[in-house]
């Protein structure tokens, strides 16, 4: 048996698009749902948290290794003044409490002396 257009609910299903016929074809679609504020729960909020704070340590942490490479490095001048600019923005950041930038600085810093020290253009001090 061969069916005619007649078996294609109006909605989704008629190309009509889905709401040609609200109350009918695919309910999933034809739902209203409420927006609601996101819920979270203790345990995310502390995850949270952790997260936070394992970022500020990681950052700091880096922090204290990049100033101390860059106290035992010379070379180019404006290839130091780059580092030295993304260590400050790092300091700069985490006041601010703005943790994902001052991360990105410091690793900016540290790649900066690697690269630096496997190009030649800074070299470890004596």
């Amino acid at each position: 048996m061969q069916r005619g257009r007649e078996d294609i609910v109006a909605g989704c299903c008629s190309g009509r698009g889905w709401d040609a016929g609200l109350g009918k074809g695919c309910q999933g679609k034809n739902d209203i749902v409420e927006e609601k504020p996101p819920f979270y729960c203790g345990s995310r909020m502390r995850a949270g948290a952790k997260l936070e704070e394992d970022l500020r340590s990681e950052t700091v942490k880096w922090q204290g290794k990049a100033q101390n490479l860059y106290l035992k490095v010379s070379g180019e001048g404006e290839f130091l003044e780059n580092v030295s600019a993304y260590i400050r923005d790092c300091q700069y950041f985490l006041d601010k409490n703005d943790l994902i930038r001052a991360f990105e600085a410091i690793i900016w810093a540290w790649a900066w002396m690697e690269i630096g020290l496997q190009k030649g253009v800074l070299t470890l001090k004596d």
